[in-house]
């Protein structure tokens, strides 16, 4: 019979094992014995020229605007050259962050018109998405969009077009998808780890004002400070609301809710470890629970996802799920549940727990063995002895983690993943397709939410049928 000791070492030395012939490799944890820490990334400090330098600009100076500003100018041999935003104030701060210097506007054509623009950052509300994109991408600019990539389903099959037709480096905002975490549980997931999958479960609720989106409105903002007319765009038509603008999230007009803004991270995260291209099958629930500040979309959703097999993995669903009003203050998670165990995913660690059902059905305690007579239990034992000669072996429970290390950013990994793309003609890992597979079953489950209704999605063609 294995004992639980020696099956417990097996299961270190082969998930180990996968570790360490990983490209990412893991250092151990003193004294843990099943906790490892993963090495970063090195990014190469090498010096480029002014010919060589990748020059960017940011249309969408918000807070992705300016965080992703931040993690952009990170990376060797990039330099920003132009800002555009609809606030004036956040024009001056742009001066007072990178240069009086710098070339700011508020109308993002001029921005593509700049023969020394390489590459735009698009921080914009969703609803500009995909038309500064592909503006962007025939004029010649490579282009990192934030997420989701479109606003509207039927958006998506433009994007993808235009980047196959232009051949320009397009990627999209969800950094996780370039994280050593989720390098690493694509690993364990690929290695079988925790057997076939089965369901997935999945939350990121919040319980705070700034969480829920009710972001702070400057003092100075009015209709000369606000180009309110060009925020609107395609939108319908609306007198000056400063409301609408700074809080643009939770209006349909402008945004996707909570479903475009956080369940389209989960699934990034979900379909760059299970290598899959979506569900097939969409239904979603939720309401108005708590914040009731004139916004048009749910605090609460829940949706439940339909994936079919592929190469990569069984047939599984998923459970999503976000609540703005959370006061268990639960967090986030992402656990991939399996026949032989869990993953547990977050974004700075990853657990994987070995938990493998016994081979054979087992007798007594909550079981009708009890309810037999003394004289048919005796009988049954000697039944059971018989087809199970061998005896269950001892369960074996073991759980390892790998971290990342202390400062480590999934943000500057995808934004020099975006610049090799750029330079040296790297794989884009969340391209149109890969963005649409992802932003696809997040609009829709707004849409069984609005029609109340299932939505069936072609995972392949990124497409509702």
């Amino acid at each position: 019979m294995t004992s639980l000791k020696s099956s417990r070492r097996g299961f270190i030395k082969k998930v180990a094992g996968t570790a360490f012939a990983s490209s990412v490799v893991p250092a151990v944890l003193a004294g843990s014995g099943k906790s490892f820490y993963l090495d970063s990334p090195k990014i190469e400090n090498k010096v480029y020229g002014v010919n060589d330098q990748v020059n960017v600009a940011i249309i969408g100076m918000g807070i992705m605007g300016f965080n992703n500003t931040h993690w952009t100018l990170q990376v060797p041999g990039v330099k920003l050259v132009g800002v555009c935003d609809l606030y004036t104030g956040r024009l001056d701060h742009a001066k007072e962050m990178y240069g009086k210097d710098l070339f700011v506007t508020k109308n993002y054509k001029e921005i593509l018109d700049r023969k020394d623009v390489d590459a735009v950052i698009i921080a914009t509300s969703d609803h500009w998405h995909d038309r500064i994109s592909i503006e962007a991408m025939n004029k010649g600019k490579h282009v990192y969009c934030e997420k989701p990539m479109v606003h509207k389903l039927e958006e998506g099959a433009e994007v993808i077009a235009t980047q196959k037709k232009t051949g320009k480096v397009f990627q999209v905002g969800s950094q996780r998808v370039s994280s050593i975490v989720t390098e690493k549980t694509r690993e364990l997931f690929e290695s079988k780890m925790i057997g076939d999958l089965v369901m997935v479960e999945t939350w990121m609720d919040r319980h705070s004002a700034n969480g829920a989106w009710q972001y702070s409105i400057p003092t100075d903002a009015n209709s000369n400070t606000v180009d309110w007319d060009n925020f609107v765009g395609d939108a319908p038509k609306r007198a000056y609301d400063p409301v609408r603008f700074f809080r643009w999230r939770n209006y349909q007009d402008y945004g996707t809710g909570v479903a475009g803004d956080l369940f389209v991270h989960l699934f990034s995260a979900l379909h760059a470890v299970t290598s899959s291209h979506g569900p097939n099958r969409i239904l979603a629930t939720g309401g108005l629970r708590y914040w009731k500040d004139g916004r048009d979309v749910p605090d609460v959703i829940l949706g439940v996802y339909d994936y079919p097999a592929s190469a990569k993995h069984a047939a599984f669903n998923l459970q999503m799920r976000v609540n703005f009003v959370d006061g268990s203050e639960r967090g986030e998670g992402l656990r991939l549940i399996g026949t032989d165990g869990y993953i547990d995913m977050g974004w700075d660690a990853v657990k994987v727990v070995h938990h493998k059902i016994h081979d054979e059905p087992g007798y007594g305690g909550w079981d009708s063995f009890e309810t037999f007579t003394e004289a048919q239990r005796k009988e049954y034992e000697i039944w059971y002895k018989a087809k199970y000669p061998k005896g269950a072996p001892a369960m074996s429970t073991s759980d390892l983690e790998y971290k990342a290390p202390r400062g480590y950013s999934a943000n500057l990994d995808h934004h020099v993943n975006f610049y090799k793309g750029i330079r040296e003609k790297a794989a884009i890992k969340e391209d149109a397709i890969f963005s649409m597979r992802a932003a696809g079953p997040a609009l829709a489950t707004n849409k069984s939410y609005f029609d109340k209704a299932i939505v069936n999605w072609d995972p392949e063609l990124a497409k509702v049928v």
